[in-house]
């Protein structure tokens, strides 16, 4: 298989649906589509289930809530497609969006349709295919599409309403705490720990904006060809609020990790920057000298993906995770929390 390329398998047993029903739904719905289709799904994520719709000359992507009972307001595809939708024509690059489905009774849950776009998707932080100028100027792009969202008036778009900016920290806390106490996991004092020391030691949240909320190399679509992002993909977690917190510092986590965990510390790459290198780049791009509280945004990201993590885990355990390894990519919630509390301990 060619580095970068999409993995696409047979869909899963546990998210299959009435595909007969789908394309009468979206016959009515898209220009030109027609018989006949072809469905697979895709595999390397964790969240919603995502599909390749083949029908006639036309190839979309379709993405859905998954089934079975889910934690509270997670797998938002409505925010994926809301976001998508305003963003278009702006300096993110995303893909088309077609429409949004949110009545349960076509295919089983809540979906939207959009354009796939070709291009590649690089999971290995590494870049083993690409030569080291190349690696820099993926890791380039990826800061400037970056500070380029984060540079977006809301209002501009017609977001002003897609979430509460102020107090995101505080919110995002209590949120994800709920998250993870709903996932009703064994105990771990090192995750209680961490919320304890959050709530105790939250800065002032005053930097504003558009926030991804799973900003990472993983989910950008980057040209056939070029160091280049085509696509932003998997808006789920978006909202308006800390773009510090909720992209910048996550994005800078496995600067911070072992690679069990999904870090670069014994990062040999030629070409691949250095933490503090994206950190000027990003700054140097939004016109600023330094970035403010970013040791306190790296706990708060952990302890984040932590939380996501637990759910990841627990929808593995009950047989109904996006990927076919969810087991093993949510048993890491542990880890991630150790490291965010190691992290804080060290401040």
């Amino acid at each position: 298989m060619t580095e970068g390329a999409p993995v696409l398998v047979p869909v899963l047993p546990q998210h299959r649906f009435d595909e007969h029903a789908l394309a009468t739904y979206l016959r009515v719905r898209l220009p030109g589509f027609e018989a006949p289709v072809a469905v697979r799904q895709f595999q390397g994520g964790q969240s919603n289930p995502t599909y390749a719709i083949e029908a006639g000359p036309h190839r979309y992507v379709l993405r859905k809530k998954p089934p079975g009972k889910l934690l509270p307001s997670a797998h938002a595809v409505e925010r994926e497609y809301t976001a998508m939708a305003a963003l278009s024509g702006t300096a993110v690059p995303v893909p088309p969006v077609r429409l949004l489905c949110e009545d349960e009774g076509v295919i089983g849950t809540p979906f939207f349709v959009m354009d796939q776009v070709d291009g590649r998707v690089f999971t290995d932080l590494r870049l083993p295919a690409l030569p080291p100028d190349q690696r820099a100027a993926c890791y380039a792009d990826l800061i400037r599409v970056m500070a380029a969202l984060h540079a977006i008036d809301p209002a501009r778009v017609g977001l002003e309403k897609f979430g509460r900016p102020e107090g995101y920290v505080a919110r995002q806390v209590d949120r994800w705490t709920k998250q993870y106490r709903a996932a009703a996991l064994d105990p771990l004092p090192a995750m209680d720990r961490v919320i304890d020391w959050l709530v105790a030691n939250a800065p002032p949240d005053v930097e504003r904006g558009i926030v991804h909320g799973d900003f990472r190399l993983g989910n950008m679509i980057f040209h056939p060809t070029e160091p280049r992002i085509v696509a932003v993909l998997d808006w789920e977690l978006s909202t308006l609020g800390n773009p510090l917190a909720g992209d910048l510092a996550y994005t800078c986590l496995p600067w911070h990790l072992p690679k069990s965990v999904g870090g670069i510390l014994d990062l040999d790459a030629p070409g691949v920057p250095a933490e503090g290198e994206l950190i000027a780049a990003y700054a140097s791009a939004r016109g600023w000298d330094q970035v403010p509280a970013l040791d306190y945004y790296r706990i708060f990201a952990l302890f984040r993906w932590a939380a996501i993590a637990a759910g990841v885990y627990r929808r593995a355990l009950d047989g109904n995770a996006a990927d076919a390894r969810g087991l093993e990519a949510g048993a890491k919630y542990a880890l991630l929390a150790e490291a965010a509390w190691a992290l804080a301990q060290r401040l």
